[in-house]
């Protein structure tokens, strides 16, 4: 679904991403992970259209590098950034009704997709986003991508400031995600998480893959453990 080959990016004179070979099949959950500063936003940053690239980017087959963002969501690439941003002034449903806004109004069956995923985000369907706590806002960030009927999700540190029950939990609703059949490639620094829902996984280090296996064969390295598992 996803080919990345020999992809760069940069912000003005910085190099932050050089040399990303990388793919994701249709279905798979995928996993990047790698410390803070290692390129793991930015790539996210990248497929979405935020930042302009070198190489190649293709998404189904098609050259993607040259599509403007809203082209990008349309032709089913959704992107829950880091910090959730959600709109704090509106509420539940109205954040909800901002992510199908690229193909119209969302339809009743949308809507209860995410509630069934998302329970509590019903009971508070009225509450402004403000209001709800850090991991609910983390439940409707999702909420509101899947509302564009996505094929590929991008999830960047889904579970940052969260408690580890709430970020267990919101990592439980990823994997039915998953399983539903849609396909994931998240980034994330809780590499246990992420390695407990992928089916692959990426290390990244300094804009750099320098690792890729299966998520088991991953969790078992000693480069991964050390670095990031621990003893």
């Amino acid at each position: 679904m996803l080919q990345c080959r020999n992809l760069g990016a940069a912000y003005g004179d910085i190099v932050a991403l050089r040399g990303i070979d990388l793919e994701v099949h249709t279905g798979e959950a995928v996993a990047l992970i790698g410390v803070n500063g290692a390129g793991k936003t930015t790539l996210l940053r990248a497929i979405s259209g935020l930042l302009p690239t070198t190489g190649e980017l293709a998404y189904d087959g098609r050259p993607l590098d040259t599509l403007p963002i809203q082209r990008r969501v349309k032709a089913g690439i959704a992107h829950v950034p880091e910090g959730r941003r959600i709109f704090p002034g509106l509420t539940v449903k109205e954040n909800l009704e901002v992510g199908s806004s690229v193909r119209g109004r969302g339809t009743s069956d949308d809507f209860e997709r995410v509630y069934d995923l998302f329970p509590r985000l019903k009971e508070r369907i009225g509450q402004l986003g403000w209001s709800l706590s850090g991991g609910e806002q983390q439940m409707l960030a999702i909420g509101r991508a899947l509302m564009a009927r996505p094929r590929l999700l991008l999830l960047d540190e889904p579970s940052l400031g969260l408690a580890p029950r709430l970020a267990e939990e919101v990592y439980a609703r990823i994997a039915c995600i998953n399983e539903g059949g849609m396909t994931v490639l998240l980034v994330e620094q809780n590499t246990v998480l992420a390695l407990g829902v992928a089916n692959r996984g990426y290390v990244i280090e300094n804009g750099s893959i320098v690792l890729t296996d299966t998520a088991e064969a991953l969790r078992l390295h000693p480069r991964v453990r050390d670095a990031y598992l621990g003893r």
